[in-house]
């Protein structure tokens, strides 16, 4: 394992790595312990060799970005969906030939799809999970946690091979293929604005009026102030005790002491500072109080109902046959949208969006068969 700290280091480990017909990627983020969260460390390895890059050293990535690009090199990911999203958010990389071992497993029905089983099943190694929650953002890094990073895809070619094996064996390559090609498409997507992230809070949705506007106060404080210092927002304050103190305002530090998850340190260090945004809350005029937009209640669909159950009930007795869980085989939602959908030949389930083609296949015929009046004789 080598660690690449210059550009020219890294434009000559891209230029021996083109001649590669299949790449493993990884990356190693720090949303545990930043706000702002990014590529602190890149592996990548090939059949032979493995190379470790520091994205802060090296500043400018745009040779893996073409590596990435390259349709005669595949690239291995263990579940790749919040690598290319980071790719993208960040330098506007994307993949075009992508392999995903998660996703192979899962249509293998593993039952353990997590890298470390799977590595330990397969190739007869134990993963060292000792810097699971590492700060990768903090430099220098030390040579077990490099040693760390880079068995997460020294391994991944070979796990590769196996399962592409066994997907081929039964027949569920074509499968895969169909989720890869899917999985390329992927791009980051900032969170929805149009929700407040205070209620994104589990349990907030409970509240009401004043109760809202202090811990939208308190949301406020916390991401300011974790903004500004980049870090983690739980490691300012998590989210229990600002619902604690939303249901039951603190007015002194004694009273803020009480409250469970509040630190003698935090209390210390910032508790003015709380007790502050807990009085902005409670300040709120009464008639600028938030308030929970709630929609009108969707009237009960009989019909769409019983579509669905019959889908479902479908759906799982075909899961048990390909020895697979449901929701792999085809998800709930898929089912929902079929639901309303209610095609009536094969042609008009595969306009239906998220059924993929190997589903139609496999799925279609009996899929409609569970709606009424539905016909599969026509080809798509």
């Amino acid at each position: 394992m080598r660690l690449i700290e210059t550009r020219a280091a890294l434009d000559q480990v891209v230029e021996r790595l083109r001649g590669e017909s299949l790449l493993a990627i990884d990356t190693e983020a720090a949303s545990f312990h930043r706000y702002y969260d990014r590529i602190y460390l890149l592996q990548i390895s090939s059949r032979g060799d493995t190379v470790v890059i520091d994205p802060l050293g090296v500043e400018a990535l745009q040779p893996v970005g073409d590596l990435l690009a390259d349709p005669a090199v595949e690239i291995v990911f263990h579940d790749a969906d919040y690598d290319l999203r980071l790719f993208d958010r960040e330098y506007g990389f994307r993949a075009t030939n992508l392999f995903d071992t998660r996703i192979a497993a899962q249509l293998l029905n593993e039952p353990g799809v997590g890298l470390a089983a799977l590595l330990e099943k397969y190739v007869g190694v134990r993963l060292d999970k000792r810097f699971q929650r590492a700060d990768w953002s903090a430099r220098p890094l030390s040579r077990p946690m490099l040693d760390y990073a880079a068995s997460d895809t020294r391994h991944l070619p070979e796990l590769r091979d196996i399962l592409r094996e066994q997907l081929q064996a039964r027949g569920r390559l074509s499968w895969a293929e169909e989720e890869f090609e899917l999985l390329s498409a992927t791009r980051y997507s900032p969170p929805d604005g149009g929700e407040p992230g205070y209620l994104r809070i589990k349990g907030a949705r409970l509240l009401r009026g004043r109760e809202l506007s202090v811990l939208r106060e308190l949301f406020a404080w916390r991401d300011a102030l974790a903004r500004e210092a980049d870090r983690a927002t739980f490691r300012i304050l998590n989210n229990e005790p600002m619902l604690a103190m939303a249901r039951n305002p603190p007015t002194d530090l004694a009273a803020l002491r009480a409250i469970v998850g509040v630190s003698a340190d935090q209390v210390e260090r910032r508790g003015r500072d709380i007790l502050a945004a807990v009085g902005r809350g409670l300040a709120v005029p009464e008639g600028e109080l938030p308030r929970i937009e709630r929609g009108p209640r969707q009237r009960p669909d009989p019909a769409l109902e019983a579509r669905l159950d019959r889908l479902k009930t479908a759906r799982n007795r075909l899961a048990t046959q390909f020895e697979l869980a449901p929701g792999v085989l085809c998800p709930n939602g898929t089912l929902e949208a079929i639901a309303r959908a209610n095609p009536a030949t094969l042609e008009a389930l595969a306009g239906v969006e998220g059924v993929r083609r190997w589903q139609l296949r496999e799925l279609g015929a009996e899929l409609l068969e569970a709606l009424p009046h539905a016909r599969a004789d026509r080809p798509v």
